[in-house]
């Protein structure tokens, strides 16, 4: 039933993952989730990248410099994390945003868009026992330097996958939904 594997759903990181490799077809499939998305004018907007391999430690080795070279903050600690999490994961997804060169709806409603792509996405992985994770980094502002992105292309965030093997705790919300609604 879809509300409990809503309700399974979690954030599985890069540190929980075993090094299992996850299938072309499985990652193809995910990504079709992602595609059945609703969407306003049928823009469409959603676009993905997909990382496996050398093109991860590519990844970690940019972001760690990348890190390094525009940080006043600089520690050991963030450069490694940066530079290995990308290759503790088996794929990673670049999740971007194409925006309608029409502009036929607000901005947001595309990022909202690819933002219900990426639920269909981590929907799916919880079904088939994969660990999902979509990071946001602030040098998600310079993927420009590392892809080539369409004109109106930008990227919002890396969706991180791959198995794991240790239970996963049971989510919770701190209030319920009868405080969070106003019935009128």
């Amino acid at each position: 039933m879809i509300f409990e594997t809503i309700k399974k759903r979690r954030a599985v990181f890069p540190a929980q993952y075993n090094q299992k490799p996850i299938s072309k077809e499985n990652i193809l499939q995910v990504l079709e989730a992602a595609n059945w998305a609703p969407t306003h004018k049928r823009t469409e907007p959603w676009r993905f990248k997909v990382l496996q391999g050398k093109s991860l430690v590519k990844l970690g080795e940019f972001l760690a410099e990348k890190f390094k070279e525009t940080t006043d903050k600089f520690s050991d600690f963030q450069y490694d994390k940066l530079k290995e999490n990308p290759t503790k994961a088996a794929c990673i997804i670049a999740i971007c945003m194409q925006r309608d060169p029409k502009e036929s709806v607000p901005e947001w409603e595309e990022i909202a868009a690819t933002a219900m792509a990426v639920q269909n996405m981590w929907l799916l992985c919880t079904e088939m026992n994969i660990g999902a994770y979509w990071s946001s980094p602030g040098l998600i502002k310079h993927m420009h330097e590392f892809f080539d992105f369409a004109p109106g292309e930008t990227c919002l965030g890396f969706f991180y996958m791959g198995y794991y093997e240790e239970e996963l705790p049971e989510g919770f919300r701190k209030s319920s939904i009868e405080n969070k609604t106003i019935w009128l």
